[in-house]
């Protein structure tokens, strides 16, 4: 009987340690899943740029197994207004490169459902080096914005790129509006996109201090 009684108690013993083996394995789990919000830092926006706090916005579900949280800046300027979106991803698994150019083409084409048109025939699709090493794929657009008239010529950017070290994915949106009652300036626009190498202009658009060039996301 004691015999018995030991068997009984050894099977206790195993399921216990294996219940305290999942547990540990869980918060371990969860505790490498943490989100790495990916950010502009205020040394790159400088005087003309501030973050919308009423647009930040964040997301966590499926047991915490997926999150994405968003930022987004504005510049200062009423007669040409301009933003950067910048959105975090975490899943389970991270997205793979086709899956995070297809979301950022999706984002870019909801802005049909904010009075912007995107030409089309101007889309452009590349990739170009961030300023802390990753290899980005970004697609611009001309397009209008016909929320006032006379419509007023718009460029926007969405460039996106899978970050390794935090195991996030990053989606940013750039949008400036560069005329008002066709006077043209594209200060804003520059300031968004440029980047050490000039990818956008010959000889135009180039510096190290660009927004999306900067974005820290580890």
């Amino acid at each position: 009987m004691a015999f018995k009684g030991g068997a009984r108690d050894n099977k206790v013993y195993a399921i216990i340690a294996i219940f305290i083996v999942l547990i540990i394995v869980i918060a371990v789990f969860f505790s490498t899943n943490r989100l790495t919000a990916a950010i502009i830092e205020e040394d790159i926006l400088g005087e003309s740029w501030n973050e919308d706090l009423t647009e930040r916005d964040s997301y966590s579900g499926f047991l915490g197994l997926e999150k994405w949280v968003s930022y987004t800046y504005a510049n200062d300027n009423r007669d040409y207004p301009a933003y950067v979106s910048v959105t975090s991803f975490k899943t389970l698994f991270m997205m793979n490169e086709e899956e995070i150019k297809a979301k950022t083409l999706e984002t870019l084409e909801q802005a049909s459902e904010q009075n912007i048109v995107l030409d089309e025939a101007s889309k452009v699709s590349g990739t170009r080096a961030s300023n802390n090493g990753h290899k980005t794929y970004y697609f611009t657009y001309n397009g209008s914005d016909t929320s006032q008239y006379p419509f007023e010529k718009i460029k926007i950017i969405g460039e996106t790129w899978n970050c390794g070290v935090s195991g996030s994915s990053v989606i940013c949106i750039g949008f400036a509006q560069i005329t008002d009652d066709s006077v043209t300036n594209t200060d804003y626009w520059e300031d968004i996109v440029k980047d050490a190498e000039g990818t956008f202009g010959l000889g135009e658009f180039q510096g190290e201090d660009g927004l999306l060039f900067n974005v820290k996301c580890h």
